[in-house]
């Protein structure tokens, strides 16, 4: 669990890095590029930042390189911003939240499907067995004397 000392820095150093890349860097290669999370080691020496790349798979990759090639910059601008006495290293990491939207999308839709054609074989089904299958006490007949 994320102290909130974590947690502040973890937040100023994702704006930080949003401002930054919002200004640009002086890489061709670097797309769309979203900063989501970034989680700080307990001891604030080490920073995961987690980004999404609008684009195709080789835009994606491009601005993963162009982002590893400007890691010192970023870093250096990370510590000019923070009052801390050692500034994190940066870890870009890919985040796989869209993959992972897409793939639990394509789950709910063969779901709805499934549940469709179910709900479509139970329209049109009867019971097997008796109506009633539930057992009654028995009737008497009364006796006359």
């Amino acid at each position: 669990m994320a102290s909130e000392r974590q947690a502040r820095l973890g937040d100023r150093i994702r704006v930080i890095l949003a401002e930054r890349l919002e200004k640009g860097l002086r890489d061709p290669r670097l797309g769309f590029v979203t900063i989501t999370d970034v989680r700080v080691t307990g001891d604030l020496q080490h920073a995961s930042v987690f980004y999404t790349v609008l684009g195709s798979a080789e835009e994606r990759e491009a601005s993963a390189k162009a982002l590893k090639s400007a890691t010192g910059m970023l870093r250096s601008e990370v510590g000019k911003q923070l009052n801390v006495r050692l500034t994190p290293s940066l870890e870009f990491i890919a985040d796989a939240i869209p993959e992972n939207a897409g793939h639990i999308e394509d789950l709910l839709r063969e779901a709805r499907e499934r549940d469709e054609s179910v709900a479509g074989l139970a329209a049109g089904a009867s019971y097997a067995g008796d109506a009633d299958p539930y057992l009654k006490p028995r009737e008497f007949a009364d006796e006359e004397d």
